[in-house]
């Protein structure tokens, strides 16, 4: 029978069939890239439910040694660890960010001790640990202060090396962050420990289940004159360039469907790897329509996070990570 069309190339035939489209499929999704947030708090035997973030909880740290232990066992490598600090310790010069034997420390030890292959990333930032909810301390006329928040950072980077942390991830955008801790660690003998940089966190809303879960929403004012603007693109590439030359050894952006173009255009700027976080928003929103069953959860979640590879991301840190890697296996 004779086509109607003349067509030399018909590219439906490359999609005809299963095993087809995975033979000539262009980008790889497995458990191997995602990294679980998480989140530990004081106390023991308690797992205490997120609301905005629905399959999420506060763990205190002998809960969130057992479930990162099933994390591992579906083949995620890698937490990134974010401390619910009770309100009476919150300080308006973030005291226990420094306290060697704080919550993060203790979690780092027994996560390290008991599961020695999963790495484990810590959050440095001053938000969850200030009065005021803010990434850095706060000037007497309300500014934040850059210079001398980076050396509380440094020397809280320190602490979280020495409990055995893998990964220390800057996530305050201040100026300068990335090169001073390196040198701090490296003048510490920890030389090993590697920078995952908050290159690109923008200014975002889709950070508000986040805030909830760790009680660090600004008391007042809000992040704009430090992370980043929306809008922006080529300031993106700036602080790119910054932290690379500074020393980080991975690079991120965040959010991450929203900026998948941010994403794209680092990957063909840098050679280093390149993170996104898909943030908690944009995981409470896939669950709260699909509890409403406007979506299938499980194929949006996929499409989702293949997004993220194709754009160029290295690794994602979502919520969703244990779902994903249940579905991929």
């Amino acid at each position: 029978m004779e086509p109607l069309m003349d067509l030399p190339r018909r590219p439906r035939r490359n999609r005809g069939n299963g095993p087809l489209r995975a033979l000539v499929r262009e980008t790889s999704l497995s458990p191997q890239h995602l990294v679980m947030p998480c989140f530990a708090r004081e106390g023991r035997n308690l797992s205490e439910p997120i609301p905005s973030m629905p399959g999420c909880h506060r763990h205190s740290v002998d809960r969130l040694v057992a479930q990162a232990r099933e994390w591992s066992d579906l083949g995620i490598p890698a937490i990134a660890l974010f401390p619910a600090t009770a309100p009476e310790a919150k300080t308006a010069d973030a005291k226990a960010a420094l306290d060697p034997d704080g919550l993060v420390p203790r979690a780092v030890r027994s996560l390290k001790d008991a599961l020695p292959h999963l790495l484990v990333i810590t959050d440095i930032a001053l938000d969850p640990f200030t009065d005021h909810g803010h990434d850095g301390l706060l000037s007497p006329d309300g500014r934040i202060e850059n210079d001398s928040t980076v050396e509380i950072l440094c020397a809280m980077a320190s602490i979280h090396a020495k409990a055995g942390a893998d990964l220390v991830a800057p996530s305050d955008m201040m100026d300068g962050r990335v090169g001073a801790i390196r040198q701090h660690l490296d003048r510490q003998g920890f030389l090993d420990t590697g920078i995952l940089a908050y290159t690109a966190k923008y200014a975002s809303a889709f950070y508000g289940p986040f805030r909830d879960a760790l009680g660090s929403a600004p008391k007042a004012g809000d992040k704009k004159t430090y992370q980043m603007d929306p809008a922006n693109r080529r300031e993106a590439m700036l602080e790119a360039d910054l932290d690379e030359a500074e020393g980080a050894d991975i690079l991120m952006v965040k959010p991450g469907l929203p900026y998948l173009d941010v994403l794209r255009e680092l990957r063909d700027r840098t050679t280093l790897p390149l993170a996104s976080y898909h943030v908690s928003g944009e995981f409470s929103m896939l669950k709260a329509a699909s509890e409403r069953g406007w979506i299938d959860y499980d194929q949006c979640l996929l499409e989702s996070l293949v997004a993220f590879r194709r754009a160029g991301a290295d690794l994602i840190l979502t919520y969703a990570a244990a779902d994903a890697a249940r579905l991929l296996a």
